[in-house]
């Protein structure tokens, strides 16, 4: 198959987005590498560093002159950071400092690289560890979806795109919606914009979610008017009460009905406001899909809702499918 003319990219979360962040530090030189290893464990029991971790203790010296071949890291500086001498900053008496040159000030990463642009940007101010997410590495290189999985992706979308113009041609916004099971390749919904001055708050997503449920033997909303919002009718084995709900509280109320979308994929030509990215949080999607971005939204441009650390349910974002069209249905994208 040709490579698609459009790259799913992923939208991370805050901290995995962010520039890396420096603070100070103060480092020595070690005058005798041969007391390296004595000098790691009687700095690091003297200073631990428990909220970095990340950071090695040790460094090949960065000058190329120095008559020393390696550089400790021995402290965080603080904020009233200045010329200090190791009887200040070493004043323990388990250290034994005669084996360290004169401390000196360093900038070094304040947080663990998340992804590898972090972790080489991280490098470069001081030795760092890096756990790498193979699949987030992979999706940022856009190599996470196969050539099947694209035109898998695309068909879906092209479907939200068709029905982002149906409700265009009923005077309604041009956006639209599909739900997926990604395990049967099943289209569970397809919806588009249905909001009107009386009821402002049937766009798409919420369509799309009260669509699954009325699939699922509940919904709340009478779309025969709008004949382009369909569902299809869940089989009998996933009917309400045989899906595992996620993260339930103790004190949450079983009523033994599954979450709406638990395990579905979202496709959109328009990225979701905060009400529908929340109510996608609430009905426990598993993965969204969006053309192009909102300047209102929620999943990239103004919030990363998806990725919250303080809510209890957290889904993968992907942006840029088919976003020419979808572009094109929105010109102040």
């Amino acid at each position: 198959m040709e490579p698609a003319p459009w790259q799913a990219s992923p939208v991370l979360s805050e901290q995995q987005s962010r520039d890396v962040e420096l603070v100070l530090a103060y480092a020595a030189p070690v005058l005798d590498k041969r007391q390296t290893a004595r000098l790691v464990k009687e700095v690091s029991a003297a200073h631990p560093l428990p909220a970095q971790p990340h950071l090695k203790r040790v460094r090949p010296s960065r000058a190329a002159d120095s008559p020393h071949a390696l550089e400790m890291l021995l402290c965080l500086a603080g904020p009233s950071a200045g010329p200090r001498s190791l009887a200040e900053l070493l004043p323990h008496p388990s250290v034994d400092a005669s084996g360290l040159g004169q401390p000196f000030l360093v900038a070094v990463p304040a947080r663990p690289p998340l992804t590898r642009d972090q972790f080489e940007e991280a490098r470069t101010h001081w030795p760092t560890s890096f756990h790498e997410d193979k699949r987030v590495t992979s999706a940022l290189a856009g190599q996470l979806f196969s050539a099947q999985e694209c035109a898998t992706m695309q068909g879906h979308m092209e479907r939200a795109v068709r029905a982002a113009q149906r409700a265009l041609a009923q005077g309604l916004r041009a956006v639209g919606a599909v739900v997926v099971d990604p395990a049967s390749g099943r289209v569970l919904a397809t919806g588009h914009d249905c909001s009107r001055p009386g009821n402002p708050l049937l766009h798409a997503v919420m369509v799309c979610i009260d669509l699954v449920a009325q699939g699922q033997g509940r919904g709340a909303h009478d779309f025969t008017a709008h004949p382009a919002c369909s569902f299809s009718t869940a089989p009998a084995t996933a009917r309400a009460g045989s899906v595992r709900k996620l993260d339930v509280a103790e004190n949450d109320d079983e009523d033994g009905l599954p979450y709406v979308c638990t395990g579905y994929d979202l496709y959109v030509t328009r990225e979701p406001c905060v009400m529908c990215a929340m109510a996608l949080v609430h009905s426990r999607i598993q993965r969204v899909f969006y053309g192009a971005p909102s300047p209102d939204g929620a999943l990239g441009t103004r919030f990363r809702v998806h990725a919250r650390p303080d809510l209890n349910h957290r889904f993968q974002v992907f942006r840029g499918v088919l976003e020419d069209q979808c572009r094109q249905l929105h010109p102040d994208t």
